[in-house]
């Protein structure tokens, strides 16, 4: 089973998979008290009144702040170039890179 799990991660051993999870786990917290600090600093409460496109802005908030969490603590862990093709991927999939 941990096998199954490490090859679904691309990870190259059961440390290499546990750092990840540690970096998923840190960046998933910190992103979302970011996004929170970034919100109130940007007011978008007081610009965006339509609660539907208020969804999707503090949605696209988190996205952009988790990406960026993801790289500087991906690279504090020494797993810069494990995170930046994780991200290079997830950009694909949502068709912003080619």
């Amino acid at each position: 089973m941990i096998k199954k799990i490490i090859k679904l991660f691309h990870a190259k051993s059961l440390v290499h998979l546990i750092i990840i999870f540690i970096v998923f786990g840190i960046t998933g917290s910190l992103s979302v008290i970011l996004s929170e600090k970034v919100q109130n600093f940007l007011r978008i409460d007081d610009l965006i009144t339509f609660y539907p496109a208020f969804l999707i802005a503090k949605l696209l908030n988190l996205l952009i702040v988790y990406q960026v969490c993801l790289l500087i603590i991906g690279t504090v862990f020494g797993q810069f170039r494990y995170f930046i093709r994780i991200q290079k991927k997830f950009l694909k999939r949502i068709r912003i890179l080619r």
